[in-house]
C-alpha cells in the first residue's frame, strides 16, 4: 500500500479534480436539464427499470462495483485510488453547483445545442480523468478496461458500449429523442479519443498507454 502512495502525483490528482468539476458543472448546467443523455451504465439502469421495475439505486450502484471491480483487476491498485478522488470530487463539485441557479435555464429548448455543449463538457473531462489513469463513473471504468484488452482505441469502446445502449432503449424512448443523445456520445466519444493523444507532459503517458 505504501508504494501505491508513492506513485501518487499531485499533477494527476489536480487534473482529476479539475475533470471532476467540468463533468459535474455540464451534467448539471446542460444534461440534467435539456434531458439529453450519455449513454452507458445511466442508459442501461433507466431501461432496467422500465422493464424489469428494477430501482436505478440498485442496478446502478452494482453496475458501477462491478466495472470498479474490472478497472482494479486489470489497470491495479493506483487506477482505483484514482477513480476514488474523481468520483470524490465529482460529488463534492455536483453538490456545489447545485447551490446555484444553473447558467443556461432554457437550454431545453435547443436539444441540438444542448447535445453539442453537454458533449464538449463529457468530452473534455472524462477525457482528462482517463488519461492520467481515473475513472469518476463506473462508464469510464469500463472503457478504460475493455480500452486495455482489446486492440481498439477507447473512443472506440465509449462508442460501441454507448451504441448498445441507445438501441436497446429505443425499445421505449422515441426516435427523435434518441437521435440528440447519439450525437452526444458520438462528439464526447471523440473528444476523449482527441484528449489521449494531446501531450500533457511525462507524467500522463503511463496512464495514456494503460488506455490504449
Amino acid at each position: 500500500m505504501r508504494s501505491i502512495f508513492k506513485e501518487i502525483k499531485l499533477s494527476s490528482i489536480l487534473l482529476l479534480l479539475l475533470g471532476s468539476a467540468i463533468l459535474a458543472f455540464g451534467l448539471y448546467n446542460v444534461h440534467s436539464i435539456s434531458n439529453v443523455t450519455e449513454g452507458g451504465i445511466l442508459g442501461l439502469t433507466l431501461f432496467l427499470e422500465h422493464w424489469f421495475g428494477i430501482s436505478p439505486s440498485v442496478s446502478g450502484f452494482g453496475l458501477t462495483v462491478l466495472c470498479y471491480f474490472l478497472g482494479w483487476k486489470l489497470l491495479g491498485k493506483l487506477f482505483l485510488v484514482y477513480s476514488v478522488i474523481s468520483s470524490l470530487g465529482f460529488s463534492v463539485f455536483y453538490g456545489i453547483f447545485e447551490q446555484f441557479e444553473p447558467l443556461f435555464p432554457n437550454i431545453g429548448e435547443k436539444p441540438l445545442l444542448a447535445a453539442v455543449v453537454g458533449a464538449l463538457f463529457v468530452g473534455i473531462s472524462i477525457g482528462l480523468c482517463v488519461r492520467v489513469g481515473g475513472a469518476p463513473t463506473g462508464d469510464d471504468a469500463l472503457a478504460m478496461s475493455l480500452a486495455r484488452v482489446f486492440p481498439i482505441d477507447i473512443q472506440w469502446v465509449y462508442l460501441i458500449s454507448d451504441l448498445i445502449v441507445l438501441l436497446i432503449s429505443l425499445s421505449y424512448i422515441p426516435v427523435s429523442k434518441i437521435m440528440y443523445s447519439l450525437l452526444t456520445v458520438i462528439l464526447s466519444g471523440q473528444i476523449i479519443g482527441v484528449m489521449q493523444k494531446i501531450q500533457l507532459g511525462e507524467s500522463t503517458l503511463s496512464a495514456q498507454e494503460s488506455c490504449k
